[in-house]
């Protein structure tokens, strides 16, 4: 493959939808980052309580408060992607929502609330000792 023929390399590529992601998807990454770096500050000042020895009414509820921050973080995730990523018309004034918008949202919050939890729980509470 010549490169006069327009071909790039695959890596080249790669590089360039990296630098220069679609809107839609920057919005909604965006969208899902701050809901879930919300909820892991409640989730951390939780974990961070009950470590330091202070004493919670109903115990050690963990379990239960990390399933409703991964819960919370898809639905409303969802919620602003649907409300701030419109789909592409074609014409000039146009705003669509869809199905589609929530489902991009659902889709990039999973791994968002995972990973920021993670990162909340086994980077920034040990350095919070």
């Amino acid at each position: 493959m010549s490169a006069d023929r327009g071909y790039r390399w695959w890596l080249a590529t790669r590089w360039r939808q990296w630098r220069n992601p679609p809107p839609p998807v920057v919005r909604a990454v965006a969208a899902n980052l701050a809901v879930a770096i919300a909820g892991s500050l409640l989730v951390l000042a939780y974990d961070v309580a009950l470590t330091r020895g202070a004493t919670l009414p109903g115990g050690d509820l963990r379990a239960l408060l990390v399933a409703v921050y991964v819960v919370l973080v898809l639905v409303a995730g969802s919620l602003f992607t649907y409300l701030w990523v419109a789909l592409p018309t074609g014409t000039t004034g146009e705003r669509r929502r869809s199905g589609w918008s929530a489902m991009l949202g659902l889709f990039t919050a999973l791994p968002m609330a995972y990973l920021v939890l993670v990162v909340a729980l086994q980077i920034v509470k040990p350095l919070l000792g």
